[in-house]
């Protein structure tokens, strides 16, 4: 059995988030709803009449979306590859995506990514500069001693 790369798990997450927040936000453009509009009613025009929720939570899916399955010419760059950037910008996607009510589940799925983007930094993982590509292997030299 091979081992489990943390960040490979995590960039799935990710992806799953973020295309339900794609789908959520186009899907609140038509249907607007502010998440926590049962306590009150002063948001509401965050969502309608001009989609100003929606629109944010678009980008930030498509920008996750982006990042996680990059473009040649963005795969390998410093931003790809950084544990730290990931780790900025997630919490920032959940919070847009938990303010709408269409892509709260999408918030639950990138807090869990998070929480794996973390476990991975944390046991020493690097993010390969080909994506879904296993890190190389460095050999060991055997000496023998007499």
């Amino acid at each position: 059995m091979g081992k489990l790369i943390k960040n490979h798990l995590a960039r799935l997450v990710v992806l799953s988030a973020a295309a339900y927040q794609v789908a959520a936000s186009i899907e609140g453009i038509f249907w607007p709803k502010f998440f926590w509009d049962f306590l009150t009613t002063n948001f509401d025009p965050a969502v309608k009449p001009i989609p100003v929720l929606q629109t944010i939570n678009l980008v930030f899916g498509l920008i996750a979306l982006a990042w996680e399955w990059p473009l040649k010419s963005f795969a390998g760059s410093a931003l790809h590859r950084s544990f730290e950037a990931r780790l900025v910008l997630l919490p920032l996607t959940a919070l847009a995506a938990v303010l709408m009510y269409q892509s709260t589940n999408a918030a639950l799925y990138y807090l869990v990514a998070e929480a794996i983007y973390f476990w991975a930094f944390s046991e020493g993982e690097t993010i390969c500069e080909e994506p879904w590509s296993v890190p190389k292997r460095v050999p060991r030299k055997i000496v023998y001693t007499a």
